[in-house]
Parts: structure tokens; sequence; C-alpha cells
């Protein structure tokens, strides 16, 4: 009678509550008690439909996360230990392991196979999520879903399916869809994932910066940068001009994003972390990156081998200084250049990005240039409040002075 002992702790909840503070396991408790009060089961256990509401996503990625959570037991009941496993892993775990997570997260059938039209239902999601749209366009979708590798083969089935390895690689590429997948259980954490774009003087229809697109370039770019984007120059009204490109960019005070579309309809560029200024040889640092955007879209961020990573020549009347504007390789062999007449350029495979060439050929011919100004969040603020400071400080050096006037004429 005394000698009842009760159920033995999953070890994986043991091993997982040892990965949070006590502060952190209290939150845990916190939210699950919500959760679970929202999910009318006397306080026991959180619904499928409350856990999708809190992460954010309502098809079929919400109900692959629920099963994920409760351990594939389909019994409907997402207890606390399946919440701190979860987030142990999710949150707490490996690279290795979370990566594994997303994965698994992924194959929407969960039936072992993360094949094409599992992670086409994946893109679909994040992007309605993310998007003002209502739904996504499928080229939308597809140049996400193409930069994608199926290697593996399935038993059984003559369609491939994606690898461990094509997940991490596709991971790389499109890295704004890791790093969504990766906030689905801390949502309260995720901010906006798009900057907000500002183009007051040109018609959105005219842009090559979908919303799509920017969500895409954000996934290389810290939280702090995802504030608002500035059109400094498009093509379209501004004329293709290197001297008015210039001109417009001169005053930017942070990062740019560099966009080129073709005529192969191609649609590619770079982030420019530092300003357009006129070296005579390579700068910048490594936070600057390429990136294709159509027909497929992926990332290449530097790998190291080399310190070539922006070029901006300025009426030089050298050969070996080619006048333009480019991103890594080496002079007159760039992996992207558009010269200063900003009718041609070229595009090469290089190891300053390890990037594959950006168009369909190595040669290109600009149809449209357009670049956008990165303006961090509280960088107005910082601005504003700094210029208010400024202002205060000369009314009192004005105040003074006249003070010390007063007193000079009254003393006369």
């Amino acid at each position: 009678m005394g000698n009842a002992q009760s159920p033995a702790a999953d070890p994986r909840f043991t091993s997982a509550i040892r990965a949070f503070s006590e502060k952190e396991l209290g939150d845990l408790k916190s939210l699950f008690a919500s959760l679970a009060s929202q999910s009318q089961t006397d306080g026991k256990y959180v619904s499928l439909s409350v856990l999708k509401a809190y992460s954010g996503i309502k098809g079929p990625l919400g109900d692959r996360l629920y099963d994920l959570v409760t351990q594939n037991r389909k019994d409907q009941k997402l207890t606390f230990e399946d919440l701190v496993i979860a987030k142990g892993t999710y949150e707490k775990g490996t690279r290795d392991e979370i990566d594994e997570f997303l994965y698994q997260l992924c194959d929407v059938n969960g039936d072992g196979n993360l094949v094409r039209s599992d992670l086409e239902a994946v893109i679909s999601e994040i992007l309605e999520t993310i998007s003002s749209h209502k739904t996504s366009e499928p080229s939308s979708i597809s140049v996400f879903l193409d930069a994608a590798n199926f290697t593996k083969d399935n038993e059984g089935s003559p369609e491939k399916s994606m690898s461990f390895e094509d997940f991490r690689n596709w991971s790389h590429l499109v890295p704004s869809a890791r790093k969504f997948l990766t906030k689905l259980l801390k949502p309260s954490s995720s901010g906006s994932q798009v900057p907000q774009l500002i183009h007051q003087d040109i018609d959105s229809n005219m842009l090559l910066l979908k919303e799509e697109y920017a969500w895409h370039i954000g996934g290389a770019l810290s939280h702090q940068e995802l504030g608002e984007w500035r059109i400094l120059y498009h093509s379209s009204l501004n004329g293709l001009s290197f001297n008015t490109f210039m001109g417009n960019i001169s005053n930017a005070e942070g990062p740019t994003v560099l966009i080129i579309k073709d005529k192969e309809g191609y649609i590619y560029g770079g982030y420019a972390s530092q300003p357009w200024e006129r070296h005579a040889d390579f700068y910048g640092d490594m936070k600057s990156f390429l990136f294709q955007l159509y027909p497929k879209a992926s990332i290449y961020r530097p790998t190291g081998a080399n310190n070539s990573i922006q070029w901006c020549g300025v009426n030089f009347s050298s050969d070996s200084i080619p006048n333009g504007i480019g991103f890594g390789g080496r002079a007159n062999h760039f992996n992207l250049f558009i010269s200063a007449n900003f009718d041609s350029g070229h595009t090469f495979t290089g190891a300053t990005f390890n990037n594959p060439c950006l168009s369909k050929s190595n040669l290109i011919y600009p149809e449209v240039i357009e670049c956008w100004g990165v303006v961090p969040k509280g960088f107005q603020q910082e601005k504003q409040e700094g210029l208010k400071g400024s202002v205060l400080e000369r009314f009192k050096e004005d105040r003074n002075m006249l003070n010390l006037v007063g007193l000079a004429n009254s003393s006369n």
C-alpha cells in the first residue's frame, strides 16, 4: 500500500529539463498553463488548434509541428513534458539536432521522405504567413523550391527526396526559411522578418524587389537591419546612368541592396555593407554577400578565401582599374560587375562567395538596376534624438551668449 511508486520520468524530459534555468522553466510552465487553459482541457493538455494559433501557422506545417512536439502519438494531448522536450531540442540543441528537427518538420506528410510536394507546401505556407498578400504566386514559390536538390532514392518510388545534406545545403542558400522555421515555438521573439519597403516616388509594380525577395535577402541579415529599406535609385525613373546612381546613393548612411535584372530575365545582385566610394582596389567586409532572386533564389556569403569584397571604380584611366561597381573575384573577372556605362557587365564563379554564374551567361546586359538603402531599426530615432540634442545645445549656447551680452550692457 505504501510501496506504490509514481511512473518513472521520461529520460528525454529529464535530460531536456537540465538545459533550462529556473526562470526559463518558470516561463515554460506559465506558457503551458496559458496554452492549456485556452485548449479547454482542464489545464492538462494543449490542443492542435491552440498550438497552431500560437505558432502563427494554419496549414499542414502546423499539423506536422504538433505531431513532432507530441512525438507522433496521435492522441491530441500535448503535455508539459512534450513542450519541454521539444523546446529542449528546438532551442537548446546542437546545430545538428536543430537541423534534424527542422528536416523532420518539413516532411509534412510524415512518411520519412521529404519530397518536392512537402517542401512546396512548406514554402507556400511560409510566404502566405510573411506576406501582406493573401496567396502566393506559383512563380514566387518556385524560385525557392528550385534552389533545392532532391538526391535521395525512395524505395518503391521513382520520385527522389531530400537527404539531410540536401536540406542543410538548401537552408544555407535560403537562410530566411531556416530563420522562419526556428521561430515557430518562440513567435514572440521573432519580430518582423520582412523589412518595410519605402518607395513613394515609384509604382510598386515597377520594382524588382518584391516582398518575398526582401524576406529572402533579409534572411542573411540581423534583426536590426530589417527596419526600413528606402529606394535610392531606379533606372526606370532615373535612367541607366552611373553618375546619377553615384549621386543618389551618396547620401546613404547605411548598407545598400543592389539589384539587377538583365535582358535574359535573370534577377540578382549584392548586399553592400559599406558605402559605394571611389577606391583603386577591393574594400569592404565579410557582411556583404551576393544573391540570386530569379529564376531561383539563393544567398552566397563570403567564404573567407580572400578579401575581394566590394569594388567601386570611378574616373580611373588605367585598364587595370575598371570603372564600375562589383563584388568578388579579381579586376576584370569579377563575381559580379556592372561597367560605369551601366550598359554591360559580367558574372563569373569565384572563391570569394563560392557563387555560380548568376545569369544565363557570363556577359550580362542590364535592363533594370535599382538600389535600396538599409535604415537599421532605431537609427531614425537616434538621429532625431541626436538632432534634438544638437538643437538644444545650440539653444543653450545662444541663451548663454545673450545672458553675457545682457550682463555686459548692464555693467556699462
